[in-house]
This record gives structure tokens, sequence and C-alpha cells, in this order.
């Protein structure tokens, strides 16, 4: 497995390559945002490990030209912890967001558990139809109406074809973390900016859900009715 590491910090980049190519990893290097996209495109590693405060282009808008391109997964190196930073990381398509310092064991074990999510297959292939909303997993697009397709992230489809499986049934957060990362690391935390994301997606007004309901104290419901 090719990992691209871009963090303009040469000395922290050495460490981070020393750690990764210890656990069977080839690294590829760059240290700013135009050269990360240019190494993407040239090497097409498997898995993209991104510091953010990067020069020329900042590692928030290289994960955003990622995702409009292709499906790496995406994980964020930040020292910017905040709760709307990781938020707006994961937003733009970064399937795990780590926060500066960190160790080496848990930047290698969310690798892993990044590479499993993207592995897992998808529960149906078929497109997935109720409340006037079209899911395609497939291609991961929503279509709400006569609107425009929407295109999903691959947790937005995962975790919104779990809910249209089960609709008008209560599922549990913990049911639905298991559904969408499986065994691979997921939590209550990531589980709600996932829906907040989706509700932006999914919702006309995403402050008053019609669709993706929350259910206090128990999780989320999808209802067809909307």
């Amino acid at each position: 497995m090719k990992a691209l590491i871009v963090d303009d910090d040469l000395a922290l980049a050495d460490v981070l390559a020393f750690t990764m190519r210890r656990a069977g990893y080839q690294v590829v290097l760059a240290h700013d945002g135009q050269e990360a996209l240019e190494r993407w495109r040239e090497e097409e590693p498997g898995l993209v490990i991104l510091d953010l405060n990067l020069p020329k282009l900042d590692g928030l808008k290289v994960c955003r030209q990622i995702r409009s391109e292709g499906d790496t997964p995406v994980i964020i190196l930040s020292v910017r912890g905040e709760e709307d930073d990781v938020v707006r990381g994961l937003e733009l398509g970064a399937d795990d967001y780590v926060v500066k310092p960190f160790s080496p064991r848990q930047l290698i074990a969310r690798a892993e558990a990044v590479l499993r999510r993207a592995k897992m297959p998808p529960l149906s292939p078929a497109p997935l139809s109720a409340g006037g909303l079209t899911l395609d997993p497939t291609r991961r697009e929503l279509v709400r109406g006569e609107e425009r397709p929407v295109q999903l992230t691959r947790q937005e489809s995962r975790l919104l074809e779990v809910l249209m499986l089960s609709r008008g049934q209560v599922l549990a957060a913990d049911s639905l973390i298991d559904g969408v990362w499986g065994n691979s690391g997921g939590d209550r935390a990531m589980l709600k900016q996932l829906v907040y994301r989706l509700r932006r997606k999914l919702e006309a007004d995403p402050s008053n859900p019609v669709y993706l309901k929350s259910v206090s104290g128990v999780g989320y419901v999808f209802e067809a009715s909307g």
C-alpha cells in the first residue's frame, strides 16, 4: 500500500514517513499543497495523510480537490482540534481527523481503520426510493424529486442506505455506528457529525429535518413521509 504524506514540517514528515514504512507502507512525500496534488495524481496512493497548514494551497483545498476527483481515503492531521475545524474537514470528504500531537501507534491504527472502511462493500447495489427520495448506493447519488443528483461521500451514502432500509424504525446510535463503520472505529461524536453533514444534503431545512429525525436518548429514524 502506498501512502502520500503531506506536511511542510520536514522533521515531522520524516517521522511520519518512518512510522508508515515500519508498518509496511510505501511512502511518497509532499511539502506543499500544489505538490501534494501533483504527487497524488502521479503516484495514485491508496491513502493520503494530510496536514492542514500548508504553503501554496492549504490542506482543506487539497482535500476538496482530491475528493472531487477520486475516492482515495484521506486522514487530516492538524493542531486545530475545535469541533468546527473537525466538522469542516469531514464535510469536505476527509475519512478521519487526527489532532496533533498523536502517537505513531494511534496513526497506524487510524490508517488501518480508514482503509478497512474504504474496502467495505455496499449494503445494497440496487437504488432505494422512499418519500420522494432516491439513493443510488453504487454511484453514491441522492435525488430528491426532480432536482439534480447530489453526490454523497462514502459514509454519507452508507448511513442513508442503512436508514432507508429500515425506514420508519428507530435505529440505535450504536447500531448505526456498526452499520456505517463496522468494527473499525466509529463513535457517537463521529455519527453526530455525519448526520449533520447528511442533513445538509438531504433536507430542505437542515435545522428542521423531515426525513432524518433524532430520537432523544436512542438514535435516529428515517421518515419516508418527508
